[in-house]
């Protein structure tokens, strides 16, 4: 079994519409219409509801650390990152990771702020300590 080439994957749809924002140095999500609720991950139809009347939207950015992990490394790999699920404002929870800060100093309940960064030509989406939430 082989593994397909992660750039040979392009995406498409509204996965294409997100990142391209992205890439842009904006971060969209959707909101419906229908239910009045936040949407992410990108998608056709509202989880929520069921409607098809979604429309992309510049989130205000705050949320708060759901849960955090340490990934270690080697220094000559990198050395040691987070991965941490993000409870947004708007109400929707997506996976990222909390720059600015050592690895080990993210915990649950940190007041974060959304900022996308450039890496490697791509947008990328990173939070940061929100330092007007303390």
């Amino acid at each position: 079994m082989t593994v397909p080439d992660q750039q040979a994957v392009a995406p498409q749809g509204v996965e294409a519409q997100y990142r391209q924002a992205l890439d842009q140095g904006r971060f969209l999500i959707q909101h419906c219409a229908g239910c009045n609720r936040a949407v992410f991950y990108p998608r056709m139809i509202c989880p929520h509801c069921g409607a098809d009347k979604l429309a992309w939207t510049e989130p205000d950015g705050r949320g708060e650390v759901y849960s955090t992990t340490v990934v270690r490394r080697k220094p000559e790999a990198g050395g040691d990152y987070n991965v941490a699920l993000i409870d947004l404002q708007e109400g929707v929870r997506l996976m990222s990771r909390v720059e600015g800060v050592a690895p080990d100093a993210v915990h649950i309940g940190m007041a974060v702020r959304a900022q996308v960064a450039q890496q490697d030509g791509r947008g990328l989406l990173i939070f940061r300590p929100n330092q007007e939430a303390q």
